[in-house]
């Protein structure tokens, strides 16, 4: 973990950690502020995060009680 003012001072050595694949956590006043994290992985998480989300029309026809709704709709 760094505070600010050293990750700052040293702020290759953060990226270079984090592309080896050690996200960097970064504090600020002593308190979690940041993570930094390669590219690649910033990409995996997003892409991980958009293929466990359905369509907003899918939550909504998920709620219960609606079912009357839904096969009205479809």
């Amino acid at each position: 973990m760094w505070s600010l003012q050293d990750a700052k001072n040293r702020f290759s050595a953060v990226v270079d950690a984090a592309i080896a694949g050690a996200p960097q956590e970064v504090t600020r006043r002593g308190k979690p502020a940041v993570v930094v994290l390669s590219a690649a992985e910033y990409a995996r998480l997003v892409a991980a995060a958009g293929a466990e989300r359905g369509s907003f029309a899918e939550h909504l026809l998920g709620f219960p009680g609606l079912e009357d709704e839904r096969d009205r709709l479809r």
